[in-house]
C-alpha cells in the first residue's frame, strides 16, 4: 500500500492498492468517462472488454482510493500474448518499425485513469509504478493517444518510448502511439 497526500478539502490524501475491479468495474468506468471523455455508449462497450481482460488470471489491477473509499484513479493490466486483439492490432505498426520484438514477455498497461482533481499530483505515477513493480515480465508496453498530452509526459518520465505512431485502432477516433520501457520504470520526475 501506498499513500498519496492530499492538498486540502478538495482533493484529500490517496491509498494507492490492490482492488477488485470486476466488482468496482461501474465506478472505475466513471471515472474513465470523466477522464477521458466517454459517452454512455462507450462505456458499456469498455465494461465488457474490462470484464473480459479480468478473466486472464494474471491480470493485476490496482486503485486510487479516498479515505471514504470513492476511486478516483485505477490500472489494470496483464501479460502480453500475441493473440490478444490489441497486440493483433498493433503489431504490423511494430514489425514496421522493427519493434515488434516487444510483444513478447512484456505487461501490457491496459487502462490507466485518474479523475483531473487528482491528475498532477503523484496518483497515475504512483498507480502505473505499483503495478508494474508486481510483475515477472522485463518490459511494459501500453497505447496512449498520440498526441503531446501530460498522460504522454508522465510515461515518458517513466522511461516510455515511442515505438509506434499513429496507430489506429478500429473505431477508435484518434490515432494512438504504442510506448514500451524496461522495467522497472524509472523513478523521481
Amino acid at each position: 500500500m501506498a499513500a498519496v497526500p492530499g492538498d486540502g478539502p478538495r482533493t484529500p490524501s490517496v491509498r494507492i492498492g490492490p482492488i477488485d475491479l470486476a466488482a468496482r468495474v461501474d465506478e472505475a468506468l466513471a471515472v474513465q468517462a470523466i477522464a477521458f471523455g466517454l459517452g454512455p455508449e462507450e462505456v458499456e462497450v469498455r465494461r465488457h472488454i474490462v470484464l473480459r481482460h479480468l478473466d486472464h488470471p494474471h491480470a493485476r489491477a490496482l486503485g486510487a482510493t479516498t479515505p471514504d473509499d470513492r476511486l478516483v484513479g485505477f490500472v489494470y493490466g496483464l501479460p502480453n500474448e500475441r493473440g490478444q486483439w490489441w497486440s493483433t492490432v498493433v503489431e504490423p505498426y511494430l514489425r514496421a518499425t522493427g519493434s515488434v520484438h516487444w510483444l513478447d514477455d512484456s505487461f501490457v498497461v491496459t487502462e490507466l485513469h485518474v479523475l483531473p482533481d487528482f491528475q498532477n499530483r503523484g496518483v497515475g505515477r504512483a498507480l502505473i509504478t505499483a503495478l508494474t513493480d508486481a510483475v515477472d515480465q522485463p518490459r511494459s508496453i501500453l497505447s496512449a493517444i498520440d498526441t503531446e498530452s501530460p498522460a504522454r509526459g508522465l510515461y515518458r518520465s517513466l522511461g516510455y518510448r515511442d515505438l509506434a505512431r499513429q496507430v489506429l485502432f478500429p473505431s477508435a477516433p484518434k490515432p494512438y502511439a504504442v510506448m514500451g520501457a524496461p522495467l522497472p520504470l524509472l523513478r523521481g520526475r
